[in-house]
């Protein structure tokens, strides 16, 4: 399975799966899904995304 908007390298943020292009870890961002925020949220805290 490919995803296009993940990548994985060993050589950023330890290799851990994070969004294309921007050092913000998956997990960061699920774990603020799961903790009830909304997407506009966490688009004040990244911006970027």
């Amino acid at each position: 399975m490919s995803f296009e908007r993940i990548t994985v390298d060993p050589d950023q943020m330890g290799g851990v799966p994070c969004i294309r292009g921007l050092r913000i870890p998956v997990a960061t961002i699920l774990r603020m899904l799961a903790g009830g925020m909304s997407e506009q949220e966490i688009l004040a805290e990244y911006p970027d995304l």
